[in-house]
Formats: structure tokens, sequence, C-alpha cells
């Protein structure tokens, strides 16, 4: 594929280009301050122990090695489609780069069912009588994804002005919760290490809360509605990344400091308004939900955004239907509402509560697939061998952890996350040979959506 503005084109006016800076920052933010910290929270303790923290520091490490290979190749190809267009560019025209895309495809459309699961989740606080109502959880999950594709709608533009309002409030709570909670905790529960997991366990938790840092690459989705992505991406990926690192670990220092891992335990599913608790009194436990549901609010949004631009590529280069990369209302893709539609599939027939490590599992692959495109692709990007094989190393080394112990202790979810392999590469392959379609060299990048 050639880059966005070939010979004979005319560069879109900068004006078209509406996501800057603090847009960018707020989209990425918005992408993994969402599903993680609040919905798996309780799990990952469960597994990591008081040296929680640890293991929410190595997931951003790792998060933090792998942004500099987006942030490079961003860079160098600025397009709607992010890691599509790198591991097409690294891999080539072929079996391999279309059914990592999917699978990446797919890890988008789980994770965004994931939040707005979440999201319901947190939306029934508010209803305590909502059992006598079953079917409202599962009604509010598929409101919050029509309401979010409903702002897709409107365009690059509103996405980014609508995730500085929600990444605004939910950064805010969380601030809060994080310096008060850590202002009057008590220390002496973190002073030992008689309740840390053994370095596996806090491995095996840095696995499953990867996922709440795969958000920042929808940061690169993002890049084709940017002025100067050379600028701002790398700058949007790092400030992002970092913010939410210490956010994490604010937030998991305080749950720390004021519960026990068996109160942790038992309250898992809600143990960040269960924290909070305990040095807001009765507002602490309302003050969470609303944060949670900004989050997970933010998390659908900017993964809608990307998710759908992930669709345009794939099918603008030929890995599905061509229909899918057209324009539909106000120039939003076709794409988008095939996402919509996969992620209220999944939301409303399936339970997403084993989701989050084959999540994780997931785009730790493919984040270690785009660092290998890179190594591919560094004399064009003027990127540093030895980070790039950092990346990889921090990639496959946190997947085979995860691997590990899912094979132990979650043997549905391993073979779920392995299963979809042969699905993804068996569809890229039927679709090829029945339609002959290639990967167009030089496509024409994605359009502009302004609102």
């Amino acid at each position: 594929m050639a880059h966005p503005t070939t010979p004979g084109q005319t560069a879109p006016a900068a004006a078209s280009k509406q996501i800057g800076l603090f847009a960018a920052i707020a989209i990425g933010i918005g992408g993994m301050v969402g599903g993680g910290v609040y919905a798996i929270f309780g799990a990952a303790a469960g597994v990591a122990g008081s040296a929680l923290w640890l293991s929410f520091l190595l997931g951003g490490l790792v998060a933090l090695a792998t942004s500099y290979n987006y942030a490079r190749l961003g860079a160098r190809y600025p397009t709607k489609g992010g890691a599509v267009e790198f591991l097409v560019r690294g891999l080539g025209d072929g079996i391999v780069s279309g059914g990592l895309n999917i699978y990446m495809y797919i890890g988008y459309v789980i994770a965004l069912a994931m939040y707005a699961a979440g999201f319901a989740g947190y939306l029934m606080t508010f209803f305590p009588h909502h059992a006598a109502f079953p079917w409202l959880p599962k009604a509010s999950a598929a409101g919050a994804v029509l309401l979010f594709t409903g702002v897709n709608v409107f365009g690059a533009a509103w996405v980014g002005r609508s995730e500085l309002l929600t990444v605004s409030v939910n950064m805010a709570v969380l601030s809060v919760f994080a310096v008060w909670g850590c202002a009057t905790a008590d220390w002496g529960n973190l002073a030992t290490t008689a309740t840390w997991a053994p370095p596996t366990g806090i491995a095996f938790g840095g696995g499953m809360l990867f996922i709440a840092y795969e958000g920042f690459g929808l940061v690169a989705n993002a890049a084709g509605d940017m002025a100067d992505p050379a600028r701002t991406l790398p700058k949007a990926l790092y400030l992002s990344v970092g913010a939410v690192i210490v956010v994490y670990l604010g937030v998991s220092l305080a749950v720390l400091g004021h519960l026990s891992l068996p109160h942790i335990d038992t309250a898992k599913d809600y143990a960040l308004s269960e924290a909070a608790g305990t040095f807001l009194g009765g507002t602490g436990f309302t003050l969470i939900a609303v944060g949670a549901l900004f989050a997970t609010a933010a998390a659908l949004n900017a993964t809608l955004f990307g998710a759908a631009n992930v669709c345009f590529m794939i099918a603008r280069d030929g890995e599905l239907p061509a229909g899918l990369d057209r324009q539909a209302v106000k120039g939003a893709p076709e794409g988008l509402f095939l996402t919509a539609c996969l992620v209220l599939v999944f939301v409303l027939f399936f339970d997403l509560s084993s989701v989050a490590m084959m999540g994780s599992g997931a785009f730790l692959f493919i984040y270690a697939a785009v660092a290998y495109s890179h190594l591919r692709l560094r004399a064009a990007t003027g990127g540093r061998p030895g980070l790039i094989w950092l990346s990889v190393v921090l990639c496959l080394s946190l997947l085979g952890v995860l691997c590990s112990n899912m094979f132990t202790h979650s043997k549905p979810a391993f073979w779920t996350m392995l299963g979809l392999f042969p699905v993804c590469f068996g569809l890229e392959w039927a679709y090829r040979r029945a339609t002959g379609r290639r990967i167009k060299a030089g496509a024409t990048p994605a359009p502009s959506r302004t609102a």
C-alpha cells in the first residue's frame, strides 16, 4: 500500500484533520481506562495477591515498550487502520497478514462486548430492584453499544470531543480515589511480602491486566485524522500510557491499603466501590460507580472508533467483502455498523466473564506480530532494533506465562483463544479463494469523517 498522499493526489487540507494532541491522548486513555481496572481488579488480585500493584506495573511497562512500535510505524504510515496497515506493510500480501488482521478485529469486538457488559453492570447499581427485570442488564449493554455507535456516526471530531469529556470525568474520579485512598491507607498491609504471589503469579496477573492497557493502539487508528501525526502520535502514545500506569498504580495501592485480600475476593466485582466506601463514606460507592460508567463509556466510544477503522482497512485491502469499505451515514464506514452488530451478538448471547484473559492473550500476540513487522520495516521508520526486540520478548514472555496459567486454571478460555486462529486464517483463505481478491497496493486512504 502506498503512502496516503501519492503522486497526482492532492494532500487533504489541514483543516480537515480534527484530532489534536489532547483529543488523541483522550482516545488513548479512554481506550485503556475502562474494562480493566473496574472489571478484572478482583480477579487479578486473586492471582497476584497484595503484589497486584507490581502486576499493573508489569503490564504497563510491556504496553509502554510496545507503544514504541506504534509511534514509529504510525508516524511513517499515518492511516486510520493502525496495526492493519503495519501488519500488511511488514508481512506483505498473504494469508498470514490477513488472518492476523481478522484475529485482531475479533479481539476488538470481544473487548467492546466486555466494556458494554461492564457499563451495564455498574449502571445496575443504581437500580437495586433490577433483579425483578432480568432483561434489563442485557438491554442496558445493548443500548450503550447503540448509543456510542451513534456518537461515532457524527465523525472523528465528535469522537475526540466526547472522549475529552468522558475521560476528564473518569480521570478526575480515579485520581481523587487514588490520592485520597493512598493518603488514608494502612501501609502496614503493604509493608510485608507475606501475601505476595510468587513471581509466576505476579506475571500471570500482569498478563491478565494487559487488556487494561491494550487500548493504547487506538491512538494509531486516529493518525489519519491528525494534522501532524509525526509529532502528535508519539507524544499521545507515551503520555497516555504513562498517565494510565500512574493512575493504575495509585488505584491498586489505594484498594490494597484499605481492603484485605479476603475482603477483595468477597467484593471482587465491585472492589473499587467497596474500598471507596471505607474512606469516602456513604458517597464512595456511588462516586466510583459513576466513574465506572464514564470509564466504560469512554472505552466503548474509543474502541468503536478504532474497530470501525480496522474493519474499513481490512475490507479496503481485500480481506473482507468490498462493501464494508463504503461510506454510509454521514461518512461513517459500513464497517462501523457491522462491528456494532457483532458486539450486540456477543452482548446478548454470551457470558463474557472469562474473556479478559483471552482478550489479553490475543492482543499480546498481535502486538508481538506488529513488533516483528516493525523489524522488517525499521529501515523506513528509523526504529532501533534493540527496542523493537525488547517489545517482542516482553510480549511473548508475558503471553507464555498467561497461556500456561490459562491451560491450568481456565481450559475453556485457553482453547477458545487458540481456536480463533484456525477460524480467522480459514476465513481469510476461503474468502480469497472464493473471490480472488488481493490486497490493493496503493489504495486510497480512509475517508475523512467530519461532522
